[in-house]
């Protein structure tokens, strides 16, 4: 089993670090790495067995899934930003493998839709398949272009002090295209009022939670455009990322430690000055970042006389946790060769009208499944046939309501009764019926499959409703000011994806910007060293 990390003991731990970073997902993780490679000594604690959040991997019965990584844009190109800063922070040694040329296929009843890589291709593929709305079409690629385009200027005053920020946003929304804040489906019927073009256009939407009524453009436009280029996968499989991050923060003096449950950041006359483990250690730094999610750090994690006094309990109620899911993980005999199975993703839907499959799926559990995402990691991984001769994995995704599943909470994993494995047994057969549907030669190869649930998202990564994707994206979650790195206590800081946006890509950013805050009027330090560093045998 690959497990990435040092098992915590309290012997192990220094009693004093220049910041702690609670988890380990991929914002935790750049920020510690970029604030190691410019001279401070960082600790990460981790709760789970492995680092890595939803980046890590886990092996079954010979078989190996990634459970949160399907696919990443733009990081094929050397010198795109996201590609710059997974450099300096894995040392350059994380690589990628390009996905096939259509890298999302969407398919509505019948029909199916291929997303082709590089804009033009793209936008041609849709033509000859909505020929009248090739005017349309145009106008969408280049709004989405432009939006994501000006993520940047939306999004500068996370890097700056509060007050710094409070006085940028009132400027902000003169700098930036006002779709930004607008829902996907305002936009998109302001385009065109062919409904099948817009259910296609939004047929990524699970990649951020949320339908195009209630989804923010911006979130939209940012995930569109970043694939605009084609996928790629983390050559090795996607426990690479946290494999090759954590030498950096080593060499900076630090450690990453997993089993290490954080029980509450002390905080000491304002001041967060360090945590209390669940065994009671306390381990001290300078400065505390939590990359644990905004409702963990500010429901939990932070001390309740702290919460009141900086109005929390409030400031919550302004925001609601993302969706939750369920996945099949399965296992196949056979090469992606001799299977047929491609390196690119399926979107499935039973209409182009999302939010209606989705009110029915909510409101009964034999409607059809409002969104089923495929994706084959074992194809995608060039390096997987060395490992795993001979075999081939497939992940099979859709919503799964936290309500459905709220009555097995307070049991163990893998341990929840008969009520509750029947319940998974007729999810995964629906699951398992979609994929056979649109791949019949797979039913005679599948050798394994389980499913996680909602409970299984609570159980190893702490969200207590089971919830992927942080805070929901929304356009009201945009328009708080108090979702910043700087938090009102200080020396505690937020990172991840509840600073910027969903996803890898946005944690990650959320990592570089936290980082930025943390340096103050020094973070030139942070951008220098972003455009300078050069890999290694470069540098010899």
């Amino acid at each position: 089993m690959k497990r990435v990390g040092k098992r915590y003991r309290a012997s192990r731990v220094d009693d004093q670090y220049d910041v702690i970073v609670i988890g380990s997902g991929i914002g935790g993780l750049a920020n510690a790495a970029l604030l190691s490679r410019l001279g401070r000594r960082v600790c990460v604690l981790e709760q789970h067995y492995t680092a890595g959040g939803f980046t890590h991997t886990y092996e079954r019965n010979g078989y190996e899934w990634d459970v949160g990584v399907h696919y990443i844009g733009e990081v094929h190109k050397p010198y795109s930003p996201l590609r710059r800063i997974f450099d300096v922070i894995s040392d350059g040694q994380l690589e990628w493998a390009q996905m096939d040329a259509v890298y999302d296929r969407i398919i509505i009843g019948a029909r199916s839709y291929d997303f082709r890589a590089g804009r033009e291709s793209f936008k041609d593929g849709l033509k000859a398949q909505f020929p009248d709305e090739a005017d349309a079409i145009d106008q969408y690629v280049d709004l989405v272009v432009r939006v994501a385009g000006s993520m940047r200027k939306f999004f500068t005053g996370q890097a700056l002090s509060p007050g710094l920020n409070w006085l940028y946003r009132l400027v902000r929304d003169q700098r930036v295209p006002p779709e930004c804040t607008m829902t996907v489906r305002q936009v998109l019927e302001g385009l065109t009022d062919n409904q099948e073009l817009i259910g296609v256009l939004t047929g990524q939407w699970g990649d951020y939670g949320m339908p195009p009524a209630e989804a923010t453009f911006l979130m939209h436009a940012s995930v569109a455009k970043h694939y605009f280029d084609g996928g790629c996968y983390p050559v090795g499989g996607s426990w690479k990322m946290a494999d090759t991050i954590v030498p950096v923060i080593r060499a900076g003096g630090g450690e990453v430690f997993t089993y290490a449950e954080v029980e509450s950041i002390v905080v000491e006359q304002g001041r967060a000055t360090g945590v209390r483990m669940a065994d009671g250690h306390v381990i001290r730094a300078d400065a505390i970042v939590s990359n644990a999610g905004a409702r963990n750090t500010f429901e939990k994690l932070l001390p309740e006389a702290e919460r009141e006094r900086h109005d929390y309990p409030d400031k919550l109620k302004t925001v609601k946790p993302s969706a939750s899911h369920i996945c099949l993980y399965a296992g196949f005999k056979g090469t992606a060769e001799s299977l047929g199975l491609p390196r690119t993703n399926l979107w499935i839907y039973p209409s182009a009208q999302h939010e209606d499959n989705l009110a029915r799926f909510e409101a009964d559990q034999t409607a059809p499944l409002p969104l089923v995402y495929v994706s084959f990691p074992s194809a995608k991984d060039p390096e997987w046939p060395t490992h795993y001769p001979d075999k081939s994995t497939v992940e099979v995704i859709s919503l799964g309501p936290y309500e459905w599943f709220e009555q097995w909470r307070d049991s163990t994993w893998n341990q929840r009764g008969e009520d509750y494995d029947q319940f998974k047994a007729r999810l995964s057969e629906r699951l398992l019926e979609t994929l056979f549907h649109h791949m019949p030669q797979l039913r005679e190869a599948l050798d394994y499959h389980e499913l996680s649930t909602p409970l299984s998202t609570e159980w190893f990564n702490f969200y207590d409703r089971g919830e992927i994707y942080g805070l929901d994206h929304d356009p009201d979650r945009f328009r708080q000011r108090w979702l910043h790195p700087v938090t009102p206590v200080k020396g505690l800081y937020l990172t991840g994806q509840d600073v910027v946006t969903a996803g890898v890509g946005g944690a990650l950013m959320g990592g570089v910007l936290t980082t930025g805050a943390m340096l103050g009027l020094q973070q030139r330090k942070l951008w220098q060293l972003l455009k300078t560093w050069s890999p290694p045998q470069a540098a010899a």
